[in-house]
């Protein structure tokens, strides 16, 4: 009868602990889908610009050092690999592009422009998906640390490769340079 019972508490541990590891692949899974969805905002947000860095050539062509920003800062987004790298490239892609909108208060030509208007409207779209997206994978992420973190994923989580999940959060200095207002100089 003892044998029994050890056999039936192994079995239940066995069950537990599988049962914990699946749930980790699911939460590791939505993770990988949550952040292929804010890959995806990123791209439409990264092929806008462009289109508008040429709509404002056309109307402040002396404004070269801005415009090389942008573009700067649009090439290092592209090319950032991960959450945390990604966030801190489109923290400075943000700051380049509040500066290229500044530049429209002052070309009332440009701020008319049925071209520029669409873009820019385009593209707040665009950062209220990537926001609502980004916001969606750090709740996936934190759920999935929290899992990992607690029983019985702490047991052997480490050990069968589920390492932490970073955040795309901007850090404290990119926060200020994305929301800081553009300075404008004549």
């Amino acid at each position: 009868m003892g044998g029994w019972i050890f056999l039936g508490l192994i079995v239940l541990a066995a069950l537990w602990l599988v049962s914990g590891y699946n749930g980790l692949v699911g939460l590791r899974q939505r993770c990988k889908q949550a952040f292929g969805d804010i890959d995806v905002q990123l791209k439409q947000r990264h092929d806008l610009i462009p289109n508008l860095v040429e709509t404002v050539k056309g109307y402040a062509a002396h404004e070269r050092g801005t415009l090389e920003e942008v573009v700067r800062a649009r090439n290092a987004a592209v090319s950032a690999q991960g959450p945390a790298a990604m966030a801190s490239a489109e923290g400075a892609l943000s700051g380049a592009l509040g500066k290229l909108f500044a530049l429209s208060e002052a070309y009332p030509d440009l701020k008319a422009n049925q071209n520029f208007i669409e873009l820019q409207n385009q593209l707040a779209d665009i950062e209220n998906k990537i926001a609502a997206a980004r916001r969606f994978f750090n709740n996936a992420a934190a759920e999935y640390n929290a899992t990992r973190e607690g029983v019985p994923g702490v047991f052997y989580a480490n050990a069968m490769g589920f390492a932490p999940q970073e955040f795309f959060n901007l850090d404290e200095g990119e926060r200020k340079e994305a929301s800081a207002p553009p300075q404008v100089k004549f």
